[in-house]
């Protein structure tokens, strides 16, 4: 969305979005004889290509064109109007209310491009000409917003129009082109298309082209874009919208490349030959031109194949044919039989006349198995092959497809998918396009579920389009842009070991197959259906006889059990007998449960016919056709599309009831006991069957009967909001607020009207307003929690009231182009009836994450206040009416995708009721429920406990005051107190901070606490005294907030937490803001009673994990009691180990058991290493084990989580991330649920702990995870585990031996003298993008950093410099390593994004990083963390100086001031010393140097660059550990503030491209401005 570039930003949101990332422009080649169609391509590249024409094939007069000098309108080449051409085309007089014609009405301009960016909307005077281009320069851009210029048609009339405010809001028939994205009445269509619009720059041409035959072409600088869209009506208007930073364009004509190719277009299918072809494959299966269902002829299809027998013809699809043939070749027909290429994969065998294929060593290796067809493919010919062999030791099987590559001249990748130009492959059930996925439910068939004799075969029409067939059943047209010559390609890949081409289709034989695995297929599939009889529909709804292993039907089949519920928790399925009609609902009730199992019944609908289906184990895996909801969530081919949804079936009893219904518009529908949960799932094809899983705890369910039955609500689409009292919905608050059912297009509500999300959330960011289903009374808390967010977009949500009734608004895209009665908050910004208001108010709603609480209420006084994790933020707006209701809004925009009702919405305190507060004066009591924060009993000497540890008193003197925090503070947690009492005989104030320090420790330190928190220093300690930020009594911050020297008696003083680990302090409520960064995970609030300050009372109470608003409890659950409350509040004790834990015999097969079972040692390979516990892990007992031997030939590690079904009869997969039942698993930083990530940057990366290392997990009281690593908590992983559960260890890669640590066993460490292990460490910072893990490591110093040589000799070389060492991060931790084998260790990506907009740049692999302190003095040091990285390579002379400024000064840091000098061949160099060997020297005055580059400063993204020796000269040093010579080059890491450089192609040639991810064109940029850069890290290279 536009964002001014000043800080003054107005709050303007746009309308229109695109994603983020390049896309590929059409690029087109020459073919010769054998190529009659002219197609237009996509590159395959991930990057932008510039678009290219394709030269024609030179005729005998050597220069024959298309179109010959003939011109679309007569225009002439150059752009003018030659003799007899038509005039140029107008715009309409009616525009955007913003916008000026002039010339006539050929030029259009946004008036106040400055303050807006929008309503600058124009349309051609006339409907589009057939094949006519209708073109405008951008004459004018500013640099104020994002986004730029937007073109497209309508349908829509001009003169009746209504213009919106910017192209994308036309509906009824228009098609814009945004950015790279084509929107079809403000919906995308296409998300990566064409050149991006917003790049243009002034001068740029960008037209619009209606072909004759319907289709949407654009057009850039002459270029043709290829197809955006078709079907487009005769009559239609051209759209252009001076949007962002566009503001002006002028008509001109099109060029003559623009003319001879829409001529072209028209009449390519009369031109014989020399017609054009795609260099490139297309990356798309969308139709990019008119010829994609053209005919071809047995004889140009005998001709290919001729050209191919007499070598005359070669087509890589990666480059155009160098020597096309001449047109006229004669037909000829090639008799060849297909067999397999002699040329394949390095482990492939060949045999049986080379029909055969078969893998080598298919029990190591899953990959590396490609092979291809002996020659190209016929029109119409059938390359079928049948599996032969299969193995079960991986996942994923056969891949099949065609290939442009001949196989003489291919290099085969170890997968197909790998391949990334000129390929279609189906795998699984979907369709890949040059490694892309282009449509992930190609067919009902699943290739990973093919059994050993399945045939799979293919073939491409004479049309161009490629089928693909499952033992002789069409699965349809895969695309219609198959190139005209292609190789069958088939990749045995994971368990497809061996196939042979088949050359015999007999029919029969391949429909004899299909009895295992048939599917009943759905209408809409175009496939023929099965015929099962002509027996009249059942009229009842029962349970099919065919069911799961372990099910039984029963009751004349209206009931559905498992016998032996005791001894299995699966292979329960059971399905309807015949299918659901539209609107039926479909009923269970629950008879009987078990206890011993976790998990309980799943519901849901499938398109498969029960008569036909091979019933699963549980309907989740089952991969297509089936939608289930499944605890509280929605799965769909077992894939979760939906986390919160509804009531949690895993909670409900025996004798609730669970029910499914498709509605005519395909949405499909549950019910828990009668209560409909809203929408699940939409586009449910019809004659589907009901599923019933009787899964875990459910034993038994019988249908119920009509009588049963509640009566459907009118608008199941929207959900009951009317709750019956025994719904479960209907205790979750003591609120009746509720969202209301009317909402934006794009919204949907859920859970009983608590729950609102934004469906296709990363294909749409706004049209999802949502708003309370009843005016909110005075002083009335309306609350929401977020709960999901994706980062595909700029912005997020947006709340407010409005006085406009539900049943009255018509939603729009965003509330804030609403102009009437209605306040909001964006942003910063407070916004009414669209306008801004007010900027910089309290709290940053963008800067909200995933928990977070979003509160707003207006008073008796028409005050409305925002409330954010309980804490007030002030009068936002004054004014509001009183006379009005109100209803409390939310828009669901962007990156926030979906928000629950709180159970803290309802009546607040009756003092913000009457309104008697200022702006800056907020309620002491938080809305938040939880118990009241407490003072620890370690305390100073001087002070004395009241009020049961709530009051904090200074007894004597003016010091020894310092008091902790009863408890380590949470994240995102408040720790406040209000001042009591002042001595103004003193001077000096409290402090207030955070600290690694355990008050625990206190009465065993040596000489007890000190007198002033300033001296505490034996852990990491982050204080605010006064306006100065100190940490370990070090100065890091000064003028920061208000002072706490000024604070009075009733002053409040809070300190928070952050979740991106940074401190906040807040007085009276307003937070000052990040008052510092890299802050310990594990820490306590410590306060120092110091001088004035004498008494003070904490105000502020401890958070619950989770507002009970957005977990519905159970029907039979019993309220919270006091009782528990008192337990939950008392100081828990430090979890006893457990005892009498040994693993399960049952384990991963390369496991061995040694100790009495308490040894698990992985013997070989680097998988298939799971273990488990054999006894459930119980509450607050804490599992440990030790890590005793790691092997460093591997990559990764470990991983370790729990698992809540029995695993005693578990069948264990390669690796633990494939456990998708009830498992929570912790691999590296990141957590995942059922192999899906829930979770990242927890605790230590698993992947860095060394051997000796103790790993624990403990499931506390509330039933949450914990990770300990060496005793130490690190805090909760994961929620709701069930009871019982088991412990379970993926030994994998270098992982290969632990040890259960047991009473008698010693923790590793266990001697050291602090008892909770190395408590002062800190969690890391983020340091170049990267969450550095750092693993709690015991005595033995294994440390990686401390263990590389190269960082060592770096370090020695920084050492040589003789730099003062306050110019660096003092802790080692901070330097950090990138030869090859640290960061692969850490697991480095070679690319991060920062900044906003986020910018790519490299990581400096190769050189090693020592971190600069940010110099204080510079008022952009807070900022910077916005800005984008960039590196600066520079000369050794130039280091002090550089770090003397804190920044890069154009003129006397660039490199472009510095001469290298010639080193020294004995190792040393005139101003050398030290062993130093390299110097410099400034330019000289008469220099040729231009004052211009004296005064910018060159940088890059990249050190491949920037580290070139030009910039960063060598010098030569000798090492004073090894006395060997060594070359040295230093560099700079830098924070740029975008918008202060420029992006220009580099100036220095080289042969080929530096970074494959940044081209010639931008990997080096300028600035020259001061201030613009804050120096980050310095970078040594040493060779």
């Amino acid at each position: 969305m536009p964002l001014l570039a000043s800080p003054a930003f107005l709050g303007a949101r746009r309308t229109s979005m695109t994603p983020l990332y390049g896309h590929a422009c059409p690029s087109s080649g020459v073919l010769g004889a054998a190529m009659l169609a002219t197609l237009g391509g996509k590159n395959a590249a991930g990057g932008r290509a510039s678009p290219g024409r394709a030269a024609l094939a030179e005729g005998p007069e050597g220069s024959a064109r298309l179109g010959g000098g003939g011109m679309l309108g007569g225009q002439a080449g150059s752009g003018g109007l030659g003799p007899g051409s038509s005039p140029l085309p107008l715009l309409h007089p009616r525009t955007g209310r913003l916008v000026t014609l002039s010339r006539g009405g050929r030029s259009a301009a946004r008036s106040q491009p400055g303050q807006e960016f929008n309503h600058g909307l124009v349309l051609s005077r006339e409907p589009l000409s057939p094949g006519a281009v209708f073109t405008v320069r951008i004459d004018r851009k500013v640099n104020s917003w994002s986004g730029s210029i937007e073109i497209g048609v309508t349908a829509l009339d001009p003169n009746l129009l209504d213009f919106p405010s910017s192209a994308t809001g036309l509906k009824g028939g228009s098609w814009i082109i945004s950015g790279c994205s084509v929107l079809r009445d403000g919906r995308s269509i296409l998300e990566e298309y064409g050149q991006d619009l917003d790049q243009l720059g002034e001068g740029d041409r960008v037209g619009i082209q209606r072909t004759a035959n319907g289709e949407l072409r654009l057009w850039v600088n002459g270029q043709d874009c290829g197809v955006a869209a078709t079907g487009i009506p005769l009559r239609v208007w051209a759209v252009v919208d001076l949007y962002g930073k566009c503001t002006q364009i002028t008509v001109v004509a099109g060029s003559a490349e623009e003319t001879e190719e829409g001529t072209a277009h028209d009449e390519a299918l009369d031109l014989p030959c020399n017609q054009n072809r795609p260099d490139k494959f297309p990356n798309s299966l969308e139709s990019e031109n008119g010829f994609s269902s053209m005919e071809l002829s047995e004889v140009v299809s005998n001709a290919i194949l001729s050209a191919y027998n007499g070598n005359l013809l070669n087509v890589s699809l990666g480059s155009p044919p160098s020597d096309p043939a001449t047109c006229g070749a004669p037909p000829m027909t090639s008799n060849d039989a297909l067999l397999f290429h002699e040329k394949c994969g390095t482990l492939i065998k060949l045999s049986n006349n080379n029909k055969t294929a078969e893998r080598r060593r298919p029990l190591d290796e899953f990959n590396n198995g490609v092979v291809m067809t002996n020659r190209p493919l016929r029109d119409n010919e059938m390359f079928e092959i049948r599996i032969d062999k299969l193995v079960d030791k991986w996942s994923g099987s056969i891949e099949i497809g065609v290939t442009t590559h001949n196989p003489n001249n291919l290099e085969y990748p170890a997968t197909m998918t790998n391949l990334r130009s000129g390929t279609i492959m189906m795998s699984g059930c979907g369709i890949l396009t040059n490694g892309k996925g282009t449509r992930r439910e190609y067919c009902e068939f699943s290739l990973d579920e093919l059994q050993e004799g399945d045939h799979i075969g293919l073939t491409r029409k004479s049309n161009n389009a490629l089928h693909f067939y499952i033992n002789g059943i069409d699965q349809g047209v895969a695309t219609n842009l198959t190139p005209l010559v292609v190789y069958g390609v088939v990749d045995l890949y994971g368990m497809a070991v061996k196939v042979t081409i088949v050359h015999n289709h007999n029919h029969s034989d391949r429909l004899r197959r299909n009895n295992a695995i048939m599917r009943a297929l759905s209408p809409d599939v175009g496939r023929r259906a099965i015929d099962v009889g002509n027996e009249p529909e059942p009229e009842r709804l029962l349970f099919h006889p065919n069911c799961g292993q372990k099910a039984a039907i029963i009751n004349e089949g209206r009931t559905a059990l498992r016998p032996h519920a005791t001894d299995d928790f699966n292979h329960g399925v059971v399905l309807s007998n015949r299918p659901l009609r539209n609107g039926e609902v479909f009923q269970v009730r629950i008879d009987k449960m078990v206890d011993k199992w976790a998990g309980s019944i799943e519901i849901g609908v499938t398109t498969h016919n029960p008569t036909y289906l091979q019933l699963p184990s549980t309907m989740t895996n089952l991969r297509s056709g089936t939608w289930m909801m499944t605890g509280n969530g929605v799965m769909h081919n077992g894939t979760t599309i939906l986390d919160e949804y509804g009531h949690n079936l895993d909670r409900l009893k025996a004798g609730d009831t669970v029910g499914v219904v498709r509605k005519e518009d395909g949405t499909l529908h549950f019910f828990v006991n009668g209560v409909a949960q809203g929408p699940a799932a939409w586009n449910v094809p019809p004659n589907i069957y009901a599923v019933v899983d009787l899964y875990g705890q459910a034993a038994q369910a019988t249908i119920a009967d009509d009588a049963d039955l509640l009566p459907l609500p009118d608008d199941l689409s929207e959900g009951n909001n009317q709750l019956s009292p025994s719904s479960p919905s209907s205790v979750a608050s003591g609120s009746d607020l509720r969202f209301h059912h009317l909402h934006g297009n794009n919204a949907v509500i859920t859970n009983g009207g608590r729950t609102a999300l934004r469906q296709n959330c990363r294909s749409e960011f706004n049209d999802a307003i949502v708003i309370s289903n009843r005016p909110l009374r005075d002083g009335e808390l309306f609350e929401i929690v977020i709960q999901k967010m994706v980062d595909r977009w700029s912005g997020s949500i947006e709340a407010g009231v409005t006085a406009i009734r539900p049943e009255d608004l018509e939603f729009p895209n965003t509330m804030t182009d609403i102009d009437y009665d209605t306040w909001m908050l964006s942003g910063t910004a407070i916004m009414q009836d669209g306008n801004t208001m007010r900027n910089n108010y309290g709290c940053d709603l963008d800067s909200l994450t995933t928990g977070s609480r979003i509160g707003m209420m207006r008073t008796a006084k028409g005050d409305l206040h925002y409330f954010i994790n309980g804490v007030d933020q002030g009068v936002a707006c004054s004014g509001l009416p009183p006379a009005k209701e109100v209803y409390a809004v939310v828009d669901l925009y962007g990156q926030c995708v979906q928000v629950s009702i709180t159970s803290s919405t309802g009546p607040m305190d009756n003092s913000l009721s009457t309104s008697n507060i200022t702006e800056k004066s907020f309620p002491i009591h938080s809305p938040v429920p939880g118990v009241a924060h407490r003072f620890h009993s370690s305390c100073g000497k001087n002070v004395a406990f009241q009020d049961d540890g709530c009051r904090a008193v200074r007894v004597t003197g003016y010091c020894h005051g310092i008091v902790f925090s009863m408890k380590e503070l949470k994240t995102d947690e408040i720790f406040e107190v209000k001042i009591d009492e002042l001595d103004e005989k003193w001077s000096g104030s409290v402090h207030v901070g955070l600290t690694t320090f355990l008050p625990l420790d206190a009465p065993y330190a040596v000489t007890g606490l000190p007198s002033s928190v300033l001296e505490l220093r034996s852990k990491v300690t982050w204080l605010v005294t006064g306006t100065e930020v100190r940490r370990n009594g070090i100065l890091q911050k000064q003028n920061y907030g208000c002072s706490l020297e000024r604070l009075g008696v009733g002053s409040r003083v809070g300190v928070k937490h952050c979740t991106d680990d940074s401190m906040h302090i807040l007085i009276d409520g307003e937070d000052m803001g990040p008052a510092a960064t890299g802050v310990a995970k594990n820490v306590y609030v410590v306060l120092d009673l110091y001088g004035r300050v004498t008494s003070v009372s904490i105000v502020s109470s401890s958070m619950l994990e989770e507002a009970d608003g957005t977990k519905p409890p159970s029907v039979t659950s019993e309220p919270f009691s006091e009782e528990e409350e008192e337990e939950e509040a008392m100081p828990c004790e430090v979890p006893a180990a457990t005892s009498s834990m040994q693993f399960l015999e049952n384990h991963g097969k390369n496991i061995l058991l040694s100790n009495g079972s308490l040894t698990a040692t992985r013997v070989s390979s680097y998988n298939q290493g799971i273990v488990v516990v054999a006894q459930p892990l119980p509450p607050q007992q804490l599992f440990q084990f030790q890590i005793d031997s790691l092997n460093p030939q591997w990559t990764s590690s470990l991983s370790l989580g729990v698992i809540g079904s029995s695993p005693e009869r578990l069948n264990f997969p390669a690796t633990a991330c494939s456990l998708k039942r009830s498992t929570w698993l912790l691999q590296r930083d990141s957590i995942f649920h059922n192999s899906l990530k829930i979770s990242e940057n927890y605790g230590p990366n698993l992947d860095t702990c060394p051997e000796g290392t103790v790993l624990g997990l403990l499931v506390d009281s509330s039933g949450c995870l914990h990770l300990y690593v060496n005793g130490i908590d690190r805090g909760v992983a994961a929620q709701d585990i069930p009871s019982p559960c088991y412990v379970f260890i993926d030994l994998y890669g270098q992982c290969e031996q632990v040890t259960i640590v047991t009473n008698d066993t010693p923790v590793v460490g266990a001697e050291s003298a602090d008892p909770h292990g190395q408590g002062d460490m800190e969690k890391a910072d983020m340091v170049d993008g990267i969450k550095e893990s750092v693993c709690w490591t015991p005595p033995v110093d294994l440390n990686t950093m401390k263990t590389c040589e190269y960082h060592a000799l770096c370090a020695r070389f920084k050492d040589l410099l003789l730099l003062p060492d306050d110019y660096f991060v003092e802790d080692p931790k901070h330097s950090l390593c990138y030869c090859e084998s640290c960061h692969k260790l850490r697991g480095d990506e070679a690319y991060y994004k920062r900044g906003e907009p986020p910018r790519d740049y490299a990581l400096p692999f190769g050189w090693c990083r020592f971190s600069l302190r940010v110099n204080p003095r510079l008022e952009v040091a807070g900022t910077s963390k916005k800005w984008h990285m960039a590196y600066h390579g520079t000369s050794l002379g130039a280091v002090r100086r550089t770090l003397d400024q804190g920044e890069l000064v154009p003129g006397s840091t660039s490199i472009l001031s510095c001469r290298p000098v010639k080193a020294d061949p004995q190792g040393g160099s005139g101003g050398g010393s030290g062993g130093g060997g390299g110097g410099y020297r400034e330019a000289e005055e008469n220099s040729t140097q231009s004052r211009e580059d004296l005064l910018r400063v060159l940088l890059s993204p990249t050190l491949r660059y920037a580290g070139l020796e030009p910039f960063a000269t060598k010098v030569q040093f000798k090492d004073p550990k090894s006395h060997r010579q060594h070359a040295a080059q230093v560099a700079f890491q830098v924070c740029v503030r975008p918008g202060s450089y420029k992006v220009c192609p580099q100036s220095l040639a080289a042969p080929e491209p530096l970074d494959p991810r940044f081209s010639s064109a931008e990997i080096e940029w300028v600035t020259k401005e001061k201030g613009a850069t804050v120096l980050n890290g310095l970078l040594i290279r040493v060779e």
